[in-house]
């Protein structure tokens, strides 16, 4: 009897274990039609589609949705004639950059030119192109370029002693996106007037200095008024809005040209918390302002020494041809006489993010380098007041020295002369307006009398006079 009751209940278990294998066998053969069936629908759907159905949350950080074509082809027959442009554009290039380098030239050198240049052979690789959209009467693309070069260049440099340095630049390595704009479309071959080429954005740029048969750091400052040299050059002479015109068809393509479009007003007010660079004592801050680095551009304050929290409040104007992309750029620096100075952080400020016509504000933190993003360290800040005027607004600028801001009957005098009135009919006297909203805040002060001052002379008498301070300025008025 207990045989066949176990004999029963193995035939049930057995029967059971089968009908779950098979059930678990049918649902994974289920699950996996439905991902097969998943996977070939994702493997018919667009980029865009993709991107709809998901979220960028759910993608894996090694996904990236590029908008940019490849160009395998071009960069195939570009390492095939590599040779030939290397030749052929390196001369080029050196008679064309020379007169670029000697308009950045520091001042610690007397000159500053190629004695070798050659573009090496590895061959740029262009790793997408886009289609940007610019108006119904041109054409836009964008070029992603990628180069770590193995150039041969040498440049020879003399200081006013006398010495004579040739300084090897090594190890190119550059990324970034070059804007070719194709302007005005003709009916005319090749359907283009010309074309406009600039660097859209540097995304690296890194090169090695070095003193053949030497070391550059014998020289102090050397290495780095080099490489600003070279940075500067690059930035101001081929990056955005800056763009080089090649004519293709004849006619008249000024107005391709980069032109002015307003003028920022800039006040510079003070620094506090600088990092001390000096071992002795503090150090002796100045401020170099620019928006383009060009020497004749380029604003320096007044050297305040001794002082870790420097009041300028010197006032600057700069004038701007691309307000959407262009930027103020902040240096401060220690001043150390004959040496070179050295940098205590820098900071730059978006013009994009100035409303026209409205001062603003602000105090930035610097920084040791603007392209490294990840600077926690404090060098201390910088206050600026900013005031972006585009030209031709004119009539829409808000002058809070105007009669319909609430002021005082003194204050209309002060301001407007002795009718209470405002004179803007010129272009004068809108200047001067801008300038009053920018550099305001002006105190005058009429010392009349004093009264029941205590004797201190032998006579009986006093010879008084008055000292007025306020921050650090200050004013005597003479003895009567």
């Amino acid at each position: 009897m207990g045989f066949v009751a176990g004999l029963v209940i193995g035939l049930v278990v057995g029967l059971g274990i089968i009908v779950l294998f098979v059930r678990s066998e049918n649902s994974r053969s289920k699950r996996r039609n439905e991902l097969a069936t998943t996977v070939a629908a994702f493997a018919r759907m667009t980029v865009e589609d993709s991107r709809k159905i998901l979220p960028p949350q759910f993608y894996p950080s090694w996904v990236v949705f590029s908008q940019r074509q490849k160009l395998t082809w071009l960069n195939q027959h570009l390492t095939k004639i590599w040779p030939y442009v290397n030749e052929a554009a390196s001369e080029l290039i050196r008679t064309s950059v020379e007169p670029v380098l000697e308009q950045y030239r520091p001042i610690i050198l007397a000159s500053l030119k190629f004695s070798k240049f050659t573009l090496g052979t590895v061959a740029p690789q262009f790793t997408g192109v886009s289609i940007v959209e610019d108006g119904a009467d041109s054409v836009t693309m964008e070029m992603e370029m990628q180069w770590d070069a193995n150039s041969s260049i040498i440049l020879d440099i003399k200081t006013y002693l006398g010495v004579s340095l040739p300084v090897q630049v090594k190890d190119i390595g550059f990324t970034g996106v070059f804007r070719l704009i194709f302007k005005p479309l003709v009916n005319e071959f090749p359907c283009f007037g010309a074309v406009c080429f600039s660097l859209r954005k540097k995304k690296k740029l890194d090169f090695t200095l070095k003193v053949i048969g030497g070391d550059i750091s014998t020289i102090p400052g050397l290495s780095d008024a080099i490489e600003s040299t070279i940075r500067d050059a690059i930035e101001d002479s081929i990056m955005w809005p800056v763009r080089k015109i090649i004519p293709i068809l004849p006619g008249d393509y000024s107005d391709l040209e980069l032109k002015p479009v307003g003028i920022l007003e800039v006040k510079l007010v003070q620094a506090r918390d600088l990092t001390n660079k000096d071992i002795i004592g503090k150090s002796d801050p100045y401020a170099s302002l620019y928006v383009r680095p060009l020497p004749d551009k380029t604003k320096r304050s007044k050297i305040i020494n001794n002082d870790l929290n420097p009041i300028w409040n010197e006032h600057y104007e700069f004038v701007i041809e691309d307000a959407t992309t262009q930027h103020l750029v902040v240096k401060i620096y220690d001043d150390e006489g004959l040496q070179a100075s050295e940098l205590i952080g820098c900071a730059q400020v978006h013009l994009r993010e100035l409303e026209p016509g409205k001062v603003k504000d602000v105090w930035l933190n610097l920084v040791k380098d603007l392209e490294i993003q990840r600077d926690t360290k404090n060098r201390g800040q910088v206050h600026l007041e900013l005031l972006y005027c585009p030209f031709g607004m004119e009539n829409g600028f808000t002058n809070p020295f105007s009669p319909n801001f609430s002021m005082t009957s003194l204050e209309r005098v002060l301001k407007s002369g002795a009718n209470g009135t405002d004179d803007i009919e010129n272009e004068k006297a809108f200047t001067q307006k801008k300038k009053e909203v920018i550099i305001r805040g002006v105190l005058s002060v009429t010392v009349i009398s004093a009264e029941d001052l205590p004797v201190v002379d032998l006579m009986g008498k006093a010879d008084p006079y008055v000292v007025l301070t306020m921050k650090k300025s200050g004013a005597k008025n003479k003895t009567r």
